[in-house]
């Protein structure tokens, strides 16, 4: 963060979100940005003129709903289990997952800014949340269950994402994916536990709903 010091996060996110319920998991308050503020308008490139990173944490994106109501509606999946919320954002499924009876969730996004929003987001929802803001990829699995919200954009983060869990697959840890129809999906490495129609932000998304699929890594 470069003009924007780590310790003013918490402030900056308290200043420009508000604290609201994602309409496919309304019992889950977010600090999430209004559409229509002119921050969110900026570019990548403004918004890095003033050290701050593109806000995926401010937004909840239609991956991470479909995959939070999953957990929420089935409570199994998690309960007494460790959890790892990766590429977390704002903290939504791993805060689904300690409703759900989790032991524990480690929430992990490599946006400091994540971290403090998560934090909030937790908070808000009378839950402990364990932020990380590091990367993950190739760390050996400490959790019983990983769960993904929106990951395959990119096709070079994929290219590191499948081996990576493969190999944690091979170490015991269940992998569960939230995907709308990204481009980079894996889909032969994947089968499908259930499917969802989300409301999304029409301003970053093509569509005011979008089919939303809840994978288990194979």
């Amino acid at each position: 963060m470069s003009r924007l010091a780590a310790g003013d996060a918490e402030r900056f996110i308290r200043a420009n979100t508000t604290l609201s319920r994602p309409p496919h998991v309304p019992e889950i308050a977010l600090h999430l940005a209004d559409e229509a503020h002119e921050l969110w308008q900026k570019t990548e490139e403004e918004l890095a003129e003033i050290g701050l990173p593109p806000p995926f944490w401010a937004f909840a994106w239609a991956g991470g709903q479909g995959l939070a109501r999953y957990v929420l509606d089935r409570p199994e999946t998690v309960r007494g289990r460790r959890i790892l919320d990766f590429a977390s954002g704002s903290g939504l499924v791993g805060i689904a997952a300690m409703l759900s009876a989790a032991t524990a969730a480690t929430c992990a996004d490599i946006d400091p800014f994540s971290e403090a929003a998560m934090r909030l987001n937790a908070a808000a929802n009378g839950v402990t949340i364990e932020p990380l803001t590091r990367d993950l990829i190739g760390s050996a699995s400490a959790w019983d269950v990983l769960l993904a919200g929106d990951i395959f954009y990119q096709r070079d983060i994929v290219d590191r994402l499948v081996p990576w869990f493969a190999a944690l697959r091979g170490e015991g840890c269940e992998i569960l994916v939230g995907d709308p129809g990204r481009a980079y999906l894996p889909r032969e490495k994947l089968e499908q536990l259930a499917e969802y129609r989300v409301p999304v932000t029409r301003a970053l998304e093509d569509a005011e709903v979008k089919r939303t699929v809840v994978w288990r890594f194979l």
